[in-house]
């Protein structure tokens, strides 16, 4: 399982920001297209809000990947 850390001056990280500093996607357009179609997963259940915020303890799913947000 992969960690991305949030940064210190913020409380959550969103998910399609998420996805691209995770290395998963390459645009925001690519995160918005990848959600939008149901293929990722948070906390192991799909969710399409490309806003979502996520904070520590979180994870996602894409393509087989896991990332787990950490503080």
């Amino acid at each position: 399982m992969t960690e991305i850390k949030i940064r210190e001056d913020e409380e959550y990280i969103k998910l399609g920001q998420a996805l691209k500093k995770a290395g998963l996607v390459g645009s925001g357009v690519e995160a918005k297209m990848i959600v939008q179609d149901g293929l990722v997963k948070v906390n192991g259940e799909v969710d399409t809000r490309r806003g979502k915020k996520l904070v520590g303890g979180d994870t996602f799913e894409y393509n087989g990947t896991v990332v787990k947000v950490v503080d």
